[in-house]
């Protein structure tokens, strides 16, 4: 379970205070988890908007509630608030947030989603896109399908062959071929309508 200190609960109770909100509590949520990118957010919440399948921690006038995704995420953090020159610091430190990297005999598509989410993503969500694995074959085929603003984009091509599959290739040898599985036609907003652009890769 998670541990809250108690400077870090007194310090909770104070923003709560200010919000002056019958009820209010802290909601603690793991967002890119399982990879390098993985953080801890928190908000505040009323008892309306949970969904009723958090995790509660109660701490006298208050509760933490945490995302029912985000529990084994989660798992043995720390919070705490330290008092420094500036006013003070809240820490959270999460030991399984960011997991582990797959070993090389995991499998391939195991391998290549952690590239794509540490990698990848983080590099083409400044053009609002986003690249998914749909699969990996056993003969080294890897699908892609593109969403966001990668998905109609002109230079969706471009992306593919001189970014992501150049990046992919460089990880793992065995990759015969990256190919997109997207229908680019459907694609409602591109970040190119045309070609003329750059990789969203690089």
């Amino acid at each position: 379970m998670i541990q809250i200190s108690d400077s870090a609960k007194n310090y909770f109770r104070h923003l709560l205070a200010q919000q002056d909100i019958d009820g209010l509590g802290i909601r603690m949520k793991a967002v890119n988890v399982g990879t390098p990118k993985a953080d801890c957010v928190l908000e505040y919440c009323e008892t309306s908007e949970l969904a009723g399948n958090e995790a509660r921690i109660d701490c006298d006038g208050f509760s933490v509630f945490i995302d029912a995704m985000s529990v084994d995420w989660l798992a043995q953090a720390e919070v705490d608030y330290q008092v420094n020159t500036t006013g003070g610091q809240l820490t959270i430190r999460a030991p399984h947030i960011k997991g582990s990297v797959p070993g090389a005999d995991a499998p391939l598509g195991d391998r290549v989603q952690y590239v794509l989410d540490a990698e990848i993503n983080p590099q083409i969500a400044a053009h609002g896109g986003r690249v998914r694995l749909v699969e990996a074959d056993a003969d080294g085929v890897v699908l892609l399908q593109f969403g966001g603003g990668c998905h109609g984009c002109g230079m969706a091509d471009v992306t593919l062959k001189q970014g992501i599959e150049k990046t992919l290739r460089n990880h793992f040898p065995e990759i015969t071929a990256v190919r997109d599985a997207t229908d680019h036609a459907s694609g409602s907003n591109p970040y190119f309508s045309n070609k003329s652009g750059a990789s969203a890769v690089g």
